[in-house]
């Protein structure tokens, strides 16, 4: 994983507050292709919980750009600090091109795992399906 592409997700993170029900950017990702180009996006919390994480916004930017295999992503904090994905957002990533299992993580500073090795029991590997 570059160091560029934490950076960019640096770059964004470091919560705002909006109003009385939203913050915004308390998470920041950036995601780099295989194809070598980064998408970022930034976390929205509201006060009723439909907000979203960073990667979906990130992988938002991405599929507006047709492009859907991953080479590695990170999130961070407010603090800089990378932060593993949840659940959902290592599904979303996982779906959309069966080559993102191996996408590299940066989950914890400096600690770096596939996509794959956080998907363990992947409900997708016995289905008679393509993706």
């Amino acid at each position: 994983m570059t160091n560029k592409l934490k950076q960019a997700a640096i770059g964004l993170a470091g919560t705002n507050r909006l109003n009385d029900f939203v913050e915004y950017a308390g998470v920041a990702a950036a995601i780099e292709t295989v194809s070598g180009n980064i998408y970022t996006g930034i976390s929205i919390d509201t006060a009723c919980s439909m907000g979203f994480c960073a990667e979906h916004s990130a992988v938002a930017e991405m599929l507006k750009h047709k492009e859907f295999r991953v080479r590695a992503f990170v999130a961070v904090d407010a603090a800089g600090n990378a932060v593993p994905p949840c659940g959902r957002c290592r599904e979303l990533i996982s779906q959309l091109a069966k080559d993102n299992l191996e996408a590299i993580v940066e989950v914890k500073n400096g600690v770096f795992k596939s996509l794959k090795e956080l998907l363990p029991f992947d409900w997708k590997e016995n289905l008679d399906r393509n993706w």
